[in-house]
């Protein structure tokens, strides 16, 4: 739920508009339509205006943290404890695999 859903919602509405004044008045489903979209904007303003506030503050620490981490490739998935504490652990680091001596019978 970020800015491009607001954006995507906001282009959603606009293309309802300019529909409607190139042709015949809006449809019952087409103002239904744009009623549940505007409304949907409306309850998702406070949690977007939430999560700026939230990217504002975490965004240098996750910037810093991205920056750190070269291959996430390496690290399994997340796991939450009991307690609440999330582990992320490194996979085992694979064994090479011995290269095979042709046997040559003489």
């Amino acid at each position: 739920m970020d800015r491009r859903f607001g954006i995507a919602m906001a282009c959603c509405l606009i293309t309802f508009a300019a529909v409607a004044q190139e042709e015949d008045p809006p449809s019952m489903m087409e103002r239904g339509a744009q009623q549940f979209l505007e409304g949907l904007l409306l309850e998702m303003e406070p949690a977007l205006d939430s999560m700026r506030g939230f990217m504002d503050q975490m965004g240098p620490a996750l910037a810093d943290l991205m920056g750190q981490i070269e291959d996430w490739s390496v690290y399994e998935a997340p796991e939450i404890l009991p307690n609440g504490d999330i582990i992320i652990r490194r996979k085992p680091e694979k064994e090479p695999e011995p290269e095979l001596q042709p046997q040559i019978d003489l």
